[in-house]
């Protein structure tokens, strides 16, 4: 019998670690301030946490349902119903789960089959492509051309076909920290009406938003909501990323296929974190109402303080990420630039180049505002010197 290690055959084969460890480590090698990883270097609200300690003092330390805890099922439908006009059936069609990431993972692996097609906005968030690919699904791509990033719709309806299974769409929008407004919505539900088309909207950013007439959610859409699965982030709400705690909510016929999925891929999620933020959501509403400002705060400042920096900051509508054009600074591709950049001057970013499929040949690259004011400055200060 031989000796050698087995090595199995990679379902994902052209995939490593992805760029956002890459960053961070080589941020941490450089002593250089990270900008990267999108994750605030303060902490959530002190009562969320003593909330977190009570419920484990008090032992809610087992196994939560596998849909999630009651109390927090239900302040999520009372939030969604003040917030987008429409309350979902906490029981049926609410689900909370190991972060938004797994929320993503396991409605993507419901619904779509092999041989499906999934229409995808490029840039987009890393972890779609190869969970429709693990599902035998196909992606087609969108290109989302800067400055502004708009949908074209002209182009989206010559890329629906028969095989079209479920769109993907992400409202504040990382990287590009542009937002749908109510017109892509109808747009969007002009060209799919007829077809057995799904949609998957990833909304975590959607108290980070900036825009006049705010966040629009495709819960808001009365035709939209009744094929979507809507999927959010309390990490990305209360400041919290490492809690992994994140929900979705979607049809009873849709929530029930995901949920064939989530009770065999997580199972259940942290019990006493659960408990804390439905305490949370019902005594301190006041946060997520106040968060828009809460950012935009920090969006400004940074942007004020880059004034003398040879960057061009493009608009940020939404999420916690600032693009910068770095052309009038290098002619390194954007990889390269990031690379240097943390080297060199001490400073972190992430190239968007990552984000897509074909080769997206701008020199842009995404800064991470949710920092402490010092932190902000002290990059600002570095990035002026270029």
């Amino acid at each position: 019998m031989s000796n050698n290690a087995l090595i199995p055959q990679s379902k994902l084969p052209n995939l490593g670690t992805t760029i956002f460890t890459q960053m961070s480590a080589l941020a941490q090698e450089h002593n250089a301030i990270n900008l990267s990883q999108g994750f605030p270097d303060f902490d959530g609200p002190a009562w969320l946490q003593e909330r977190l300690a009570y419920h484990v003092a008090s032992g809610a330390n087992q196994y939560a349902p596998m849909t999630g805890v009651q109390a927090l099922r239900e302040a999520i439908a009372d939030k969604t119903a003040e917030l987008y006009g429409y309350k979902p059936d906490a029981n049926r069609e609410v689900t909370v789960t190991a972060g938004a990431t797994e929320a993503l993972y396991a409605a993507i692996t419901a619904l779509v089959r092999p041989g499906d097609e999934v229409i995808c906005f490029d840039p987009s968030y890393d972890s779609y492509a190869p969970a429709i690919e693990l599902s035998g699904g196909v992606v087609k791509r969108i290109a989302l051309q800067p400055p502004h990033f708009r949908p074209d719709w002209q182009a989206f309806e010559q890329l629906l076909s028969a095989r079209t299974r479920l769109v993907v769409i992400n409202t504040p929008h990382n990287p590009s920290a542009t937002v749908w407004e109510k017109a892509d919505f109808a747009a969007l539900w002009q060209a799919i009406d007829g077809r057995e088309v799904y949609v998957l909207s990833d909304e975590v950013y959607e108290h980070i938003c900036f825009a006049k007439e705010g966040h629009n959610s495709v819960l808001a859409h009365p035709q939209l909501r009744e094929r979507a699965i809507a999927v959010s982030s309390f990490g990305k709400t209360y400041h919290m990323t490492g809690w992994k705690v994140g929900y979705c909510v979607a049809p009873a016929a849709i929530s029930a296929e995901l949920r064939k999925v989530h009770q065999y891929l997580t199972f259940a999620v942290n019990t006493p974190a659960q408990l804390a933020l439905a305490d949370m959501l019902r005594a301190e509403p006041e946060h997520y109402r106040a968060l828009p400002e809460f950012y935009r705060a920090r969006r400004d400042l940074f942007i004020n303080a880059l004034s003398a920096s040879r960057l061009e900051i493009l608009p940020s509508e939404g999420t916690y990420f600032l693009l910068a054009d770095y052309s009038a600074i290098s002619d390194l591709d954007d990889v390269s630039f990031c690379q240097w950049l943390t080297k060199e001057a001490g400073v972190a970013a992430i190239p968007l180049s990552v984000f897509c499929a074909d080769p997206f040949p701008h020199k842009l690259i995404r800064l991470c505002f949710a920092k402490q004011e010092a932190t902000l400055l002290a990059a600002a200060e570095r990035l002026n010197q270029l």
